[in-house]
C-alpha cells in the first residue's frame, strides 16, 4: 500500500549513496536512513516535521532518521542533490539531541562533498567505504555544531506511533474509522484531527479514502470481484459513496476505470498547495549504483523515491 517505511539496502559495505534528480516528487514516507537535500537549481516544497519548507537554489534541508516527509518541485526544471546515508554513522555521537529545524540556516559545502563522494563511490579505491562514512561524519559534525539543537522529547515516541498508525490503516482500511484511529493514538478526537492534519498535510478522512480507493483500483484491475464486492472489501459504506469518492480520486467511475490506470499521488498534498500534483516526471539524472529501495511508495526504484 502507501505511506510506509522505505527500506534501503546498500551494496557492499558502503553506507552512503548520492544522486541528482530533476523535478523531484514522492509519496509520504519515512526511512531509518538520513537524507541531505540541496537545491542546485530551482525551487521545491518539502513537507517534513509537520511543516512545509520551501527550498530555493543553494538551500539545504536535512531529513533525520524516522522523519515523515515528502516533496514536490515547484519548477519542473528544479535539480536536487541528494545524499543518503545510514543513521548508524551518526548514532554513536548524537546523544539525545536533534536539529531544531530540518531546514538549515548555515552554509555548508554540500555540492563539493557530493562531487567528492560520487567520485569516491565510482572509483572504489581501497577503504573507500570508511572514507565515505568519514566524509559524512565530518560534514554532519559541522552541521550539528552550527545549527540550533533541541533535546529529543516524548513527542518523538508519538511520531513513531503515528507511523505505525499509517501502516495499520494501509493494511486494514476496510475497518478503520476516525474514532478508531484517534483511539490508536491515545488522543481525543479533536486533538487527533489537528495532529493528523499537521503531520500528514491532509485530514484523516482524505487519507483513509485514498487508501481505500487505492485498494479498490487494485481489486478492480484483478477483475475477480463485482463492483459491490470491491466496495465492501474496501470499507465503503454504500455504492453511492464508493462511486462518489472513487471518482473524486481517479476521475472515473468504478465501471469505467481504464485497464492501465495508475492512481496518482494527490492524497499527500493539501488542496491549496502551490504546485500541480499531476506532474509525474521525476528524473534521476545522476547517481551511483550502490543502493536499492523497497517501499510501496516508490516501487523499488531509488529514482522514484524522490
Amino acid at each position: 500500500m502507501i505511506a510506509k517505511q522505505e527500506i534501503r539496502r546498500y551494496a557492499e559495505r558502503v553506507r552512503v549513496w548520492v544522486g541528482k534528480y530533476r523535478n523531484s516528487h514522492n509519496l509520504l514516507h519515512w526511512h531509518r536512513d538520513c537524507e541531505l537535500l540541496y537545491v542546485e537549481h530551482g525551487s521545491i516544497d518539502v513537507f517534513c516535521e509537520r511543516k512545509t519548507h520551501t527550498l530555493n537554489t543553494g538551500e539545504i534541508l536535512y531529513v533525520d532518521s524516522g522523519q515523515m516527509h515528502y516533496m514536490q518541485a515547484r519548477d519542473p526544471k528544479t535539480v536536487l542533490i541528494v545524499i543518503i546515508f545510514d543513521y548508524e554513522i551518526l548514532r554513536p555521537y548524537m546523544g539525545n539531541f536533534r536539529l531544531a529545524s530540518p531546514k538549515l540556516t548555515g552554509v555548508y559545502p554540500v555540492p563539493r562533498i557530493y562531487g567528492e563522494l560520487r567520485d569516491l563511490l565510482l572509483r572504489k579505491p581501497p577503504f573507500y567505504a570508511g572514507e565515505a562514512a568519514g566524509m559524512i561524519l565530518s560534514l554532519m559534525a559541522s552541521v550539528y555544531r552550527n545549527e540550533p539543537l533541541e533535546v529529543r522529547t516524548p513527542s518523538d515516541r508519538t511520531a513513531e506511533r503515528f507511523r505505525s498508525l499509517l501502516e495499520d490503516v494501509s493494511e486494514h482500511c476496510e475497518s478503520y474509522t476516525f474514532t478508531g484511529a484517534a483511539s490508536y493514538m491515545n488522543m481525543s478526537d479533536a486533538y487527533f484531527s489537528r495532529y493528523f492534519k499537521g503531520s500528514a498535510g491532509v485530514p484523516f478522512s482524505h487519507f483513509l479514502n485514498y487508501v481505500r480507493t487505492s485498494r479498490a483500483v487494485a481489486l478492480l484491475r484483478e477483475g475477480d470481484l463485482s463492483i459491490t464486492e470491491v466496495a465492501e472489501r474496501c470499507g465503503f459504506g454504500t455504492i453511492r459513496s464508493f462511486n462518489r469518492i472513487f471518482k473524486e480520486f481517479t476521475g472515473y467511475t468504478p465501471s469505467r476505470l481504464p485497464a492501465d490506470f495508475v492512481l496518482g499521488e494527490d492524497f499527500v498534498f493539501p488542496s491549496d498547495a502551490p504546485f500541480n500534483p499531476t506532474l509525474h516526471d521525476c528524473e534521476l539524472i545522476e547517481s551511483v549504483a550502490n543502493l536499492s529501495s523497497s517501499s510501496p511508495a516508490d516501487g523499488g526504484d531509488p529514482s522514484s523515491a524522490r
